[in-house]
Protein backbone atom coordinates (compact mmCIF):
# COMPACT_ATOMS: atom_id res chain seq x y z
CA UNK A 1 0.00 0.00 0.00
CA UNK A 2 2.02 3.50 -0.84
CA UNK A 3 2.16 6.57 1.43
CA UNK A 4 -0.47 9.07 1.33
CA UNK A 5 -0.39 12.70 2.40
CA UNK A 6 -1.69 12.09 5.95
CA UNK A 7 0.32 9.21 6.92
CA UNK A 8 3.99 7.60 6.89
CA UNK A 9 5.66 5.30 4.58
CA UNK A 10 5.68 2.82 7.18
CA UNK A 11 2.08 3.34 8.04
CA UNK A 12 -0.46 4.93 5.56
CA UNK A 13 -3.49 6.54 6.84
CA UNK A 14 -1.58 7.00 10.74
CA UNK A 15 -1.37 10.69 11.46
CA UNK A 16 1.91 12.21 12.59
CA UNK A 17 3.31 12.15 16.23
CA UNK A 18 1.54 16.09 16.30
CA UNK A 19 -1.28 15.16 15.07
CA UNK A 20 -2.05 12.17 16.88
CA UNK A 21 -4.84 13.96 19.75
CA UNK A 22 -6.87 10.62 21.06
CA UNK A 23 -5.73 9.48 24.45
CA UNK A 24 -5.80 6.31 26.18
CA UNK A 25 -9.30 7.91 28.63
CA UNK A 26 -10.78 8.77 24.88
CA UNK A 27 -10.24 5.83 23.23
CA UNK A 28 -11.27 3.60 26.49
CA UNK A 29 -14.54 5.81 26.62
CA UNK A 30 -15.23 5.10 22.65
CA UNK A 31 -15.04 1.29 23.67
CA UNK A 32 -17.65 1.91 26.70
CA UNK A 33 -19.77 3.97 24.82
CA UNK A 34 -19.73 1.90 21.61
CA UNK A 35 -20.55 -1.25 23.70
CA UNK A 36 -23.25 -0.10 26.10
CA UNK A 37 -26.29 0.25 24.43
CA UNK A 38 -29.95 -1.02 24.95
CA UNK A 39 -28.81 -4.51 24.50
CA UNK A 40 -28.19 -5.07 28.31
CA UNK A 41 -31.51 -3.38 28.95
CA UNK A 42 -33.29 -5.64 26.75
CA UNK A 43 -32.06 -9.28 27.27
CA UNK A 44 -32.80 -10.79 30.30
CA UNK A 45 -36.34 -10.62 30.40
CA UNK A 46 -36.06 -13.57 27.45
CA UNK A 47 -32.97 -14.84 29.30
CA UNK A 48 -34.72 -15.92 32.71
CA UNK A 49 -37.71 -17.78 31.07
CA UNK A 50 -35.42 -20.71 30.71
CA UNK A 51 -32.45 -19.88 32.65
CA UNK A 52 -34.30 -19.17 35.98
CA UNK A 53 -31.50 -18.97 38.51
CA UNK A 54 -29.27 -16.09 39.77
CA UNK A 55 -26.32 -17.53 39.54
CA UNK A 56 -26.87 -18.78 36.16
CA UNK A 57 -27.55 -15.59 34.76
CA UNK A 58 -25.01 -13.70 36.28
CA UNK A 59 -22.25 -16.51 34.94
CA UNK A 60 -24.16 -15.89 31.52
CA UNK A 61 -22.95 -12.22 31.09
CA UNK A 62 -19.12 -13.13 33.13
CA UNK A 63 -18.80 -15.51 30.40
CA UNK A 64 -19.72 -13.09 27.59
CA UNK A 65 -17.20 -10.56 28.91
CA UNK A 66 -14.02 -12.90 29.20
CA UNK A 67 -14.97 -13.88 25.01
CA UNK A 68 -15.10 -10.46 24.59
CA UNK A 69 -11.51 -10.04 26.34
CA UNK A 70 -10.26 -12.95 24.97
CA UNK A 71 -11.38 -11.19 21.67
CA UNK A 72 -9.84 -7.89 22.81
CA UNK A 73 -6.04 -9.47 23.44
CA UNK A 74 -5.97 -10.75 20.09
CA UNK A 75 -7.25 -7.12 18.49
CA UNK A 76 -4.50 -5.53 20.54
CA UNK A 77 -1.71 -7.59 19.25
CA UNK A 78 -2.70 -7.20 15.64
CA UNK A 79 -3.65 -3.42 16.06
CA UNK A 80 0.19 -2.92 18.12
CA UNK A 81 1.29 -4.42 15.14
CA UNK A 82 -0.15 -2.57 12.32
CA UNK A 83 -1.42 0.58 14.07
CA UNK A 84 -3.70 2.11 11.20
CA UNK A 85 -6.94 2.85 11.46
CA UNK A 86 -9.85 0.92 10.53
CA UNK A 87 -10.20 -2.02 12.18
CA UNK A 88 -11.07 -5.61 10.39
CA UNK A 89 -10.24 -3.30 6.81
CA UNK A 90 -6.72 -2.88 7.97
CA UNK A 91 -5.94 -6.61 10.05
CA UNK A 92 -8.20 -8.62 7.40
CA UNK A 93 -5.55 -6.87 4.84
CA UNK A 94 -2.51 -7.64 6.34
CA UNK A 95 -3.13 -10.86 7.84
CA UNK A 96 -4.55 -12.43 4.09
CA UNK A 97 -4.60 -10.25 1.57
CA UNK A 98 -6.18 -6.66 0.34
CA UNK A 99 -9.28 -8.20 -0.89
CA UNK A 100 -10.48 -10.15 1.92
CA UNK A 101 -9.91 -6.41 3.90
CA UNK A 102 -11.80 -4.70 0.99
CA UNK A 103 -14.68 -7.21 1.84
CA UNK A 104 -14.92 -6.40 5.87
CA UNK A 105 -14.13 -2.35 4.97
CA UNK A 106 -17.30 -2.79 2.23
CA UNK A 107 -19.28 -4.34 5.04
CA UNK A 108 -18.07 -1.74 7.51
CA UNK A 109 -18.28 1.13 5.83
CA UNK A 110 -21.67 0.86 3.67
CA UNK A 111 -24.31 -0.96 6.66
CA UNK A 112 -21.93 -2.34 9.12
CA UNK A 113 -21.94 1.39 11.23
CA UNK A 114 -24.98 3.20 9.83
CA UNK A 115 -27.37 0.35 10.72
CA UNK A 116 -26.66 0.03 14.33
CA UNK A 117 -26.48 4.03 14.32
CA UNK A 118 -30.22 3.98 12.86
CA UNK A 119 -31.24 1.30 15.75
CA UNK A 120 -29.58 3.02 18.57
CA UNK A 121 -31.25 6.46 17.28
CA UNK A 122 -34.70 5.08 17.22
CA UNK A 123 -34.29 3.47 20.27
CA UNK A 124 -33.56 7.31 21.28
CA UNK A 125 -36.70 8.31 20.30
CA UNK A 126 -38.88 5.55 21.75
CA UNK A 127 -37.39 6.18 24.96
CA UNK A 128 -37.42 9.89 24.70
CA UNK A 129 -40.81 10.02 23.84
CA UNK A 130 -40.95 8.73 27.57
CA UNK A 131 -39.55 12.26 28.65
CA UNK A 132 -40.35 14.81 25.83
CA UNK A 133 -43.82 13.22 25.40
CA UNK A 134 -44.88 15.50 22.38
CA UNK A 135 -42.18 15.02 20.46
CA UNK A 136 -42.59 12.40 17.48
CA UNK A 137 -39.74 9.05 17.87
CA UNK A 138 -38.30 9.64 14.29
CA UNK A 139 -38.08 13.48 14.98
CA UNK A 140 -36.14 12.92 17.70
CA UNK A 141 -33.91 10.01 16.11
CA UNK A 142 -32.76 11.97 13.37
CA UNK A 143 -32.43 14.98 15.39
CA UNK A 144 -29.86 12.99 17.59
CA UNK A 145 -28.17 11.95 14.72
CA UNK A 146 -27.94 15.12 12.72
CA UNK A 147 -26.41 16.22 16.45
CA UNK A 148 -24.22 14.32 16.78
CA UNK A 149 -22.77 14.10 13.20
CA UNK A 150 -22.25 18.00 13.44
CA UNK A 151 -19.71 17.48 16.47
CA UNK A 152 -18.23 15.11 14.54
CA UNK A 153 -17.72 17.35 11.78
CA UNK A 154 -15.62 19.69 14.12
CA UNK A 155 -12.87 17.62 13.90
CA UNK A 156 -11.32 15.01 16.53
CA UNK A 157 -10.52 17.54 19.07
CA UNK A 158 -14.19 18.55 19.83
CA UNK A 159 -15.33 14.90 19.08
CA UNK A 160 -12.77 13.64 21.94
CA UNK A 161 -14.22 15.73 24.76
CA UNK A 162 -17.71 15.16 23.79
CA UNK A 163 -17.18 11.67 23.41
CA UNK A 164 -15.23 11.66 26.88
CA UNK A 165 -18.41 13.51 28.58
CA UNK A 166 -20.91 11.83 27.21
CA UNK A 167 -19.41 8.61 28.35
CA UNK A 168 -18.65 9.33 31.73
CA UNK A 169 -22.31 11.08 32.48
CA UNK A 170 -23.49 7.41 31.15
CA UNK A 171 -21.31 5.89 33.46
CA UNK A 172 -21.92 7.99 36.30
CA UNK A 173 -26.45 7.39 35.60
CA UNK A 174 -25.85 3.85 35.35
CA UNK A 175 -23.99 4.06 38.66
CA UNK A 176 -26.64 5.76 40.38
CA UNK A 177 -28.94 3.09 39.27
CA UNK A 178 -27.23 0.25 40.33
CA UNK A 179 -26.46 2.08 43.85
CA UNK A 180 -30.41 3.00 44.05
CA UNK A 181 -31.55 -0.37 43.15
CA UNK A 182 -29.15 -2.04 45.81
CA UNK A 183 -30.03 0.65 49.06
CA UNK A 184 -33.63 1.85 48.00
CA UNK A 185 -34.99 -1.47 45.96
CA UNK A 186 -37.13 -4.41 47.81
CA UNK A 187 -34.95 -7.31 47.88
CA UNK A 188 -36.71 -10.44 46.07
CA UNK A 189 -36.00 -14.10 46.73
CA UNK A 190 -33.67 -14.89 44.39
CA UNK A 191 -29.87 -16.34 44.83
CA UNK A 192 -26.34 -15.50 43.64
CA UNK A 193 -24.87 -18.23 44.65
CA UNK A 194 -24.17 -21.29 42.90
CA UNK A 195 -26.25 -24.60 43.70
CA UNK A 196 -26.61 -28.17 42.21
CA UNK A 197 -29.25 -27.11 40.01
CA UNK A 198 -27.20 -24.82 38.36
CA UNK A 199 -24.36 -27.38 36.44
CA UNK A 200 -27.55 -28.83 34.44
CA UNK A 201 -28.32 -25.36 33.54
CA UNK A 202 -25.07 -24.13 32.29
CA UNK A 203 -24.72 -26.95 30.22
CA UNK A 204 -28.31 -26.76 28.60
CA UNK A 205 -28.69 -25.49 25.00
CA UNK A 206 -31.12 -22.82 26.45
CA UNK A 207 -27.25 -21.17 28.37
CA UNK A 208 -25.50 -21.90 24.85
CA UNK A 209 -28.13 -19.80 23.35
CA UNK A 210 -28.16 -17.08 25.52
CA UNK A 211 -24.71 -16.87 25.32
CA UNK A 212 -24.98 -15.84 21.67
CA UNK A 213 -27.43 -12.59 22.45
CA UNK A 214 -24.97 -11.51 25.59
CA UNK A 215 -22.07 -11.57 22.92
CA UNK A 216 -24.48 -8.93 20.70
CA UNK A 217 -24.26 -7.09 23.74
CA UNK A 218 -20.63 -6.91 24.29
CA UNK A 219 -20.52 -6.00 20.68
CA UNK A 220 -18.06 -3.13 20.07
CA UNK A 221 -15.18 -4.29 22.30
CA UNK A 222 -13.31 -3.60 19.12
CA UNK A 223 -14.07 -0.03 18.44
CA UNK A 224 -10.85 1.81 19.66
CA UNK A 225 -9.13 -0.23 16.55
CA UNK A 226 -11.10 1.97 14.32
CA UNK A 227 -9.30 4.57 15.37
CA UNK A 228 -5.51 3.79 16.48
CA UNK A 229 -4.10 6.55 13.44
CA UNK A 230 -5.48 8.84 15.45
CA UNK A 231 -4.31 8.09 18.99
CA UNK A 232 -1.23 9.07 21.17
CA UNK A 233 1.30 5.97 21.91
CA UNK A 234 -1.45 3.01 19.66
CA UNK A 235 1.10 0.24 20.17
CA UNK A 236 0.74 0.63 24.58
CA UNK A 237 -2.45 2.71 24.55
CA UNK A 238 -4.46 0.68 22.03
CA UNK A 239 -4.34 -2.88 23.96
CA UNK A 240 -5.16 -0.62 27.39
CA UNK A 241 -7.87 1.09 25.48
CA UNK A 242 -9.59 -2.13 24.74
CA UNK A 243 -8.76 -4.08 27.89
CA UNK A 244 -9.85 -0.93 30.39
CA UNK A 245 -13.25 -0.98 28.15
CA UNK A 246 -14.19 -4.39 28.02
CA UNK A 247 -13.66 -4.86 31.92
CA UNK A 248 -15.65 -1.83 32.53
CA UNK A 249 -18.59 -3.04 30.87
CA UNK A 250 -18.09 -6.69 32.10
CA UNK A 251 -18.48 -5.01 35.30
CA UNK A 252 -21.20 -3.16 34.85
CA UNK A 253 -23.36 -5.45 32.93
CA UNK A 254 -23.24 -8.18 35.50
CA UNK A 255 -23.76 -5.33 38.48
CA UNK A 256 -26.95 -4.26 36.16
CA UNK A 257 -28.35 -7.66 35.30
CA UNK A 258 -27.74 -8.28 39.40
CA UNK A 259 -29.79 -4.66 40.49
CA UNK A 260 -33.18 -5.83 38.06
CA UNK A 261 -32.82 -9.70 39.40
CA UNK A 262 -32.54 -8.38 42.92
CA UNK A 263 -35.56 -5.27 42.69
CA UNK A 264 -37.73 -7.08 40.31
CA UNK A 265 -39.94 -10.44 40.72
CA UNK A 266 -38.77 -12.87 38.36
CA UNK A 267 -41.92 -13.78 37.02
CA UNK A 268 -42.25 -9.85 35.93
CA UNK A 269 -39.39 -9.82 34.02
CA UNK A 270 -39.75 -13.07 32.52
CA UNK A 271 -41.18 -12.49 28.52
CA UNK A 272 -40.55 -8.71 28.58
CA UNK A 273 -38.37 -6.76 26.55
CA UNK A 274 -37.75 -3.54 28.59
CA UNK A 275 -36.78 -5.02 31.50
CA UNK A 276 -35.15 -1.96 32.50
CA UNK A 277 -38.26 0.25 32.61
CA UNK A 278 -40.04 -2.35 35.00
CA UNK A 279 -36.73 -2.37 37.41
CA UNK A 280 -37.29 1.02 37.51
CA UNK A 281 -40.63 0.99 38.03
CA UNK A 282 -40.10 -1.48 41.74
CA UNK A 283 -37.19 1.57 42.62
CA UNK A 284 -38.74 4.41 41.83
CA UNK A 285 -42.30 3.33 41.71
CA UNK A 286 -44.34 5.68 39.14
CA UNK A 287 -41.41 8.10 37.93
CA UNK A 288 -39.46 5.15 37.19
CA UNK A 289 -39.96 4.87 33.56
CA UNK A 290 -39.04 9.00 33.30
CA UNK A 291 -36.17 8.17 35.51
CA UNK A 292 -34.81 4.68 33.08
CA UNK A 293 -35.48 6.33 30.19
CA UNK A 294 -33.95 9.43 30.40
CA UNK A 295 -30.90 7.86 31.97
CA UNK A 296 -30.81 5.32 28.51
CA UNK A 297 -31.55 8.66 26.22
CA UNK A 298 -28.24 9.86 27.55
CA UNK A 299 -26.50 6.80 27.33
CA UNK A 300 -27.86 6.43 23.52
CA UNK A 301 -26.17 9.80 22.77
CA UNK A 302 -22.60 8.53 23.84
CA UNK A 303 -23.14 5.30 21.88
CA UNK A 304 -24.60 7.27 18.94
CA UNK A 305 -21.35 9.76 18.27
CA UNK A 306 -18.55 6.53 19.48
CA UNK A 307 -20.30 4.99 15.90
CA UNK A 308 -20.70 8.13 14.27
CA UNK A 309 -16.91 8.44 14.94
CA UNK A 310 -15.56 5.31 13.89
CA UNK A 311 -17.41 3.98 11.31
CA UNK A 312 -16.04 6.67 9.26
CA UNK A 313 -12.94 5.98 9.49
CA UNK A 314 -13.49 2.87 7.82
CA UNK A 315 -14.37 4.68 4.06
CA UNK A 316 -11.46 7.49 5.44
CA UNK A 317 -8.95 4.58 4.99
CA UNK A 318 -9.98 2.92 2.71
CA UNK A 319 -10.36 6.07 0.40
CA UNK A 320 -6.03 6.57 0.97
CA UNK A 321 -5.53 2.88 -0.87
CA UNK A 322 -8.41 2.95 -3.60
CA UNK A 323 -8.37 6.05 -6.35
CA UNK A 324 -12.09 5.72 -6.65
CA UNK A 325 -12.64 6.33 -3.24
CA UNK A 326 -10.20 8.87 -2.49
CA UNK A 327 -13.32 11.93 -2.08
CA UNK A 328 -13.65 10.01 1.19
CA UNK A 329 -10.10 10.36 2.56
CA UNK A 330 -9.98 14.02 2.59
CA UNK A 331 -9.99 15.66 5.92
CA UNK A 332 -10.84 19.27 7.38
CA UNK A 333 -8.33 21.15 8.90
CA UNK A 334 -9.19 20.52 12.32
CA UNK A 335 -8.82 16.11 11.23
CA UNK A 336 -12.25 14.96 10.25
CA UNK A 337 -12.94 13.17 7.27
CA UNK A 338 -15.95 15.09 6.02
CA UNK A 339 -17.46 13.63 3.29
CA UNK A 340 -17.06 9.82 5.17
CA UNK A 341 -18.91 11.46 7.90
CA UNK A 342 -21.94 12.80 5.50
CA UNK A 343 -21.71 9.62 3.52
CA UNK A 344 -22.61 7.41 6.83
CA UNK A 345 -24.85 10.11 8.32
CA UNK A 346 -27.20 10.02 4.72
CA UNK A 347 -27.12 6.43 4.84
CA UNK A 348 -28.21 6.05 8.57
CA UNK A 349 -30.67 8.76 8.04
CA UNK A 350 -32.02 6.62 4.54
CA UNK A 351 -32.37 3.55 6.54
CA UNK A 352 -34.11 6.11 9.61
CA UNK A 353 -36.53 7.25 7.09
CA UNK A 354 -37.30 4.21 5.62
CA UNK A 355 -37.54 1.87 9.10
CA UNK A 356 -35.18 -0.63 7.10
CA UNK A 357 -32.19 -0.89 9.55
CA UNK A 358 -33.49 -3.81 11.45
CA UNK A 359 -33.68 -5.88 8.49
CA UNK A 360 -30.26 -4.95 7.58
CA UNK A 361 -29.20 -5.80 11.23
CA UNK A 362 -30.84 -9.23 10.84
CA UNK A 363 -28.42 -9.98 7.58
CA UNK A 364 -25.44 -8.18 8.44
CA UNK A 365 -24.81 -10.25 11.45
CA UNK A 366 -23.28 -13.33 9.53
CA UNK A 367 -20.83 -10.99 8.14
CA UNK A 368 -19.94 -9.30 10.53
CA UNK A 369 -18.78 -12.67 12.51
CA UNK A 370 -17.42 -13.72 9.97
CA UNK A 371 -15.08 -10.86 9.94
CA UNK A 372 -14.16 -10.87 13.35
CA UNK A 373 -13.65 -14.85 13.45
CA UNK A 374 -10.63 -14.14 10.67
CA UNK A 375 -9.24 -11.84 12.42
CA UNK A 376 -8.45 -13.11 15.44
CA UNK A 377 -7.86 -16.23 13.36
CA UNK A 378 -5.05 -14.14 11.13
CA UNK A 379 -3.14 -13.87 14.85
CA UNK A 380 -2.32 -17.36 14.69
CA UNK A 381 -1.84 -17.37 11.23
CA UNK A 382 1.02 -14.54 11.42
CA UNK A 383 2.63 -16.31 15.08
CA UNK A 384 2.85 -19.44 12.44
CA UNK A 385 4.09 -17.74 8.92
CA UNK A 386 5.71 -14.35 9.87
CA UNK A 387 7.31 -15.27 13.74
CA UNK A 388 9.76 -12.47 13.40
CA UNK A 389 7.53 -9.65 12.44
CA UNK A 390 7.87 -6.79 15.45
CA UNK A 391 5.08 -7.80 18.39
CA UNK A 392 4.88 -4.80 20.55
CA UNK A 393 2.13 -6.20 22.36
CA UNK A 394 1.52 -9.92 22.56
CA UNK A 395 -1.83 -11.41 23.04
CA UNK A 396 -2.44 -12.52 26.56
CA UNK A 397 -2.74 -16.27 27.54
CA UNK A 398 -2.34 -17.33 23.29
CA UNK A 399 -3.12 -19.76 21.61
CA UNK A 400 -5.91 -20.55 24.63
CA UNK A 401 -7.75 -17.09 24.34
CA UNK A 402 -8.03 -16.77 20.56
CA UNK A 403 -9.16 -20.31 20.32
CA UNK A 404 -11.79 -19.55 23.16
CA UNK A 405 -12.90 -16.68 21.19
CA UNK A 406 -12.77 -19.08 17.85
CA UNK A 407 -14.77 -21.39 19.23
CA UNK A 408 -17.39 -18.97 20.61
CA UNK A 409 -17.78 -17.06 17.78
CA UNK A 410 -17.79 -20.33 15.13
CA UNK A 411 -20.90 -21.43 17.62
CA UNK A 412 -22.37 -18.26 16.88
CA UNK A 413 -22.11 -18.50 13.12
CA UNK A 414 -23.58 -22.11 12.97
CA UNK A 415 -26.48 -20.68 15.18
CA UNK A 416 -27.19 -18.21 12.52
CA UNK A 417 -26.62 -20.26 9.77
CA UNK A 418 -29.21 -22.92 10.89
CA UNK A 419 -31.80 -20.46 12.91
CA UNK A 420 -31.74 -17.84 10.63
CA UNK A 421 -30.44 -19.07 6.91
CA UNK A 422 -32.27 -16.93 4.94
CA UNK A 423 -30.51 -13.71 6.53
CA UNK A 424 -27.06 -15.52 6.90
CA UNK A 425 -27.58 -16.29 3.19
CA UNK A 426 -28.13 -12.48 2.16
CA UNK A 427 -25.08 -11.47 4.70
CA UNK A 428 -22.61 -13.58 2.05
CA UNK A 429 -24.07 -11.95 -0.84
CA UNK A 430 -22.95 -8.51 0.74
CA UNK A 431 -19.66 -9.76 1.12
CA UNK A 432 -19.28 -11.11 -2.25
CA UNK A 433 -20.73 -7.91 -3.73
CA UNK A 434 -17.95 -6.28 -2.00
CA UNK A 435 -15.12 -8.84 -3.56
CA UNK A 436 -16.89 -7.82 -7.08
CA UNK A 437 -16.60 -4.43 -6.64
CA UNK A 438 -13.00 -5.01 -5.42
CA UNK A 439 -12.01 -7.01 -8.37
CA UNK A 440 -13.96 -3.83 -10.32
CA UNK A 441 -11.77 -1.32 -8.70
CA UNK A 442 -8.08 -3.10 -9.07
CA UNK A 443 -8.93 -3.70 -12.56
CA UNK A 444 -9.84 0.18 -13.19
CA UNK A 445 -6.40 0.75 -11.13
CA UNK A 446 -4.61 -1.82 -13.37
CA UNK A 447 -5.58 -0.21 -16.75
CA UNK A 448 -5.09 3.29 -15.58
CA UNK A 449 -1.22 1.64 -14.84
CA UNK A 450 -0.78 0.42 -18.11
CA UNK A 451 -2.26 3.17 -19.86
CA UNK A 452 0.40 5.87 -17.76
CA UNK A 453 3.08 3.08 -18.50
CA UNK A 454 2.17 2.63 -22.25
CA UNK A 455 2.13 6.58 -22.21
CA UNK A 456 5.75 6.80 -20.94
CA UNK A 457 6.72 4.10 -23.42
Amino acid sequence: MAATGTGSAAWPGQLPAGGSTVSVIVATAIVVADMVGVGVFTSLGFQVRDIPSGFSILLLWGVGGIVALCGAFSYSELGAMFPRSSGEYNFLSRAYHPAFGFLAGWVSATVGFAAPVALAAMAFGEYGRSVLPGFPPLTLAIGVVWLVSIVQLTGVRHSGTFQLISTILKVVLIVAFLIAGFVVGTPQPVSFTPSISDFATITSAPFAIGLVFVMYSFSGWNAATYIIGEMRMPQQNLPRALLAGTLIVLVLYVALNAVFLHTTPIDKLSGQLDVAHVAGSYIFGDVGGRIVGAMICIGLVSSISAMMWIGPRVMMTMGEDIPALRVFARKSNSGAPVYAILFQLAVASLMLFTRSFEAVLDFIQFALLFCSFFTVLGVIKLRITQPDLPRPYRAWGYPITPAVFLLVTAFMMYYLLTERALQSFLGTLIMIAGLLIYALFRNRADLRSTTASSSRD
